[in-house]
């Protein structure tokens, strides 16, 4: 049975991991007859923004900490993974991983990839393993690799982004994977495109598929 580390970068949209997108990988990957492992960096939150609101609020939480509530506390840090021991490395979305796990958010193609995030990228790459990103994740390839085709949807700041980076990205639509071949990286739209929790069912399923038949 093939085994997913899915990636993590807290609990919530706006500072966190997309929630949606989190737990419908999560379902796919068991729906189509794998297992998943969940992993997340054991660091601070750049913030902690108001989910009602939208406000900044004044207090601390830790990444690691956070992407547990989405887990179930069946979760282990980052640091723990050793990607020889998984098939699959996959990342939901969600602006935590442009605040948390980068700096994309801030510093857009200038941006730096927090060192366990690149390291683990890293070695998936050196072993050859498939690499899922949806939503605004595929700029942490796009960021540590370069010279790779991926997409981040439609939106047109982020294709030029990307592009600064050194990828080619592909414009797409729900549904849509973006396969490269030679580096073994899967990448589709989630919620850089507007959308109901049936249609990230929908792309998370059609991103795990692919990975599972051309992984």
């Amino acid at each position: 049975m093939k085994t997913f580390a899915i990636i993590l970068a807290g609990c919530g949209v706006y500072d966190g991991a997309e929630i949606h997108e989190a737990v419908m990988t999560m379902y796919a990957v068991t729906k189509n007859g794998a297992e998943y492992q969940i992993f997340a960096p054991d660091i601070a939150q750049h913030h902690v923004v108001n989910h009602l609101t939208g406000a900044e609020m004044p207090e601390t939480r830790n990444v690691l900490v956070e992407s547990a509530r989405i887990a179930r506390g069946k979760i282990k840090p980052i640091s723990e993974l050793d990607m020889r021991e998984f098939d699959a490395l996959i990342f939901p979305g969600g602006y935590g991983v442009a605040k948390n796990l980068c700096s994309y958010a801030f510093d857009g193609a200038e941006c730096t990839v927090n060192p366990e995030i690149s390291n683990v990228i890293r070695e998936a790459v050196s072993l050859r393993k498939p690499i899922g990103a949806m939503c605004i994740s595929p700029v942490l390839l796009a960021k540590i690799m370069g010279g790779i085709t991926i997409t981040v949807g439609p939106n047109e700041a982020d294709a030029v982004n990307v592009k600064a980076m050194g990828a080619n990205h592909i414009a797409t639509k729900h549904g849509d994977v973006i396969i490269d071949e030679k580096h073994r990286l899967f990448t589709t739209p989630c919620y850089q495109l507007k959308a109901s929790l049936v249609e990230i069912a929908e792309d998370t399923d059609a991103i795990v598929k692919a990975m599972l038949k051309n992984g």
